[in-house]
């Protein structure tokens, strides 16, 4: 009976030890951690589809997914996939219990103070999605109308940092914020908001995969054009130039254009890679 005692004592203990032993000193160059460990985490919103979401029989697919895999197998290190709150990437990034933050991920120069990015690898904009039915077909026109967006999201950032596109017109100068774009979604369709600010990428794919598409206005408010890119700890120098030469190498060998192909029948590379990839 002590024994069974006790083991009940240490088996917390157990497992608060396997979970510390996986969370990377966020005060070092970690590239060898990472290498001894054959295994990284990188933190991922699993709802964001196409770029990495979870399946109903658990298994995380999508393009970030395939992308990142393909990278660090070709590197000897296996990905481990962490769902986390959108909301807290940065602070889980800093804190060490994520390494990468890698899941349509927009470039801006306020997430520069908290991490470095990556090359970026896709272009993406901001589009305001609207019922056929309302009307609404241009900013303007959500005068007084409730908008959507995800708390966190590079668009309700937007949002925040150029009110005279978007913010000056709607309900109460300000967006509900949703944990997923998912519920945000379903909302849209119950008519609990009238709009929703939300990445091209994204509201293309959920639209035309439930064959709805031809019901809903897609529209740019005028934001800046964005880049998708990978967030790194500032101190993870080695990381950022081996992660840079995997994606310039999937690009130059063509497993980049396969993976796109599967999930975008086309080409989806950036600028930026393309350029970088010819050199």
């Amino acid at each position: 009976m002590k024994r069974i005692i006790g083991f009940l004592i240490l088996l917390p203990l157990l497992f608060l030890t396997a979970c510390s032993s996986r969370v990377t000193d966020p005060k070092t160059d970690a590239w060898e951690t990472y290498k001894e460990r054959g295994e990284l985490t990188i933190g991922f919103d699993n709802t964001f589809v196409p770029m990495g979401f979870q399946e109903k029989n658990g298994d995380n697919v999508g393009f970030d997914i395939d992308l990142a895999n393909r990278i660090f197998e070709n590197q000897g290190l296996k990905v481990n996939w962490q769902p986390i709150d959108w909301d807290m990437k940065e602070t889980e990034l800093n804190n060490g219990t994520i390494d990468l933050i890698w899941n349509g991920y927009t470039q801006t120069e306020e997430r520069a103070e908290k991490v470095n990015f990556s090359l970026p690898y896709m272009a993406n904009e901001q589009v305001l999605v609207t019922k056929k039915t309302s009307g609404i077909q241009t900013p303007e026109a959500m005068k007084d109308n409730v908008l959507g967006a995800q708390a966190g999201s590079s668009g309700y950032l937007k949002f925040e940092e150029f009110p005279d596109l978007l913010k000056q017109y709607v309900k109460n100068n300000r967006a509900t914020q949703y944990q997923s774009f998912n519920e945000a979604l379903i909302d849209l369709e119950n008519d609990r908001i009238d709009g929703l600010l939300i990445d091209r990428v994204y509201a293309n794919y959920y639209l035309t995969q439930k064959g709805v598409l031809e019901d809903y206005n897609v529209f740019p408010v005028g934001f800046p054009e964005e880049a998708f890119a990978v967030g790194i700890r500032k101190t993870d120098k080695t990381l950022q130039e081996h992660l840079n030469q995997g994606m310039v190498q999937l690009y130059q060998n063509g497993q980049f254009q396969e993976i796109s192909d599967k999930w975008f029948g086309d080409d989806v590379a950036s600028k930026q890679l393309k350029e970088t990839a010819k050199k």
